[in-house]
C-alpha cells in the first residue's frame, strides 16, 4: 500500500498492486485496474517512486 494525497489534503492508502497507469494532464490521474480513477496531488514521478519504494521493501523480505 502506498500513501497518496487528495486534493482536499486527504491522505488515503491505495493498493499498489492495482494501479494501472498514472497519468499527468496537467493533475495527476490514476487509473485502477477496477476501472476507478483517482486524481492526487503527487507528480507521475512521486507516485512511480512510491510504488518502486513499496514493491522493494516487499521483495526485500524475501531475500
Amino acid at each position: 500500500m502506498i500513501e497518496l494525497t487528495k486534493f482536499n489534503d486527504m491522505k488515503f492508502t491505495v493498493n499498489a498492486e492495482i494501479i494501472e497507469f498514472v497519468e499527468e494532464t496537467p493533475d495527476t490521474v490514476i487509473s485502477l485496474t477496477t476501472g476507478k480513477k483517482i486524481i492526487v496531488k503527487e507528480s507521475r514521478q512521486e507516485v512511480v517512486d512510491l510504488v518502486i519504494s513499496y514493491k522493494r521493501s516487499i521483495y526485500s523480505n524475501y531475500s
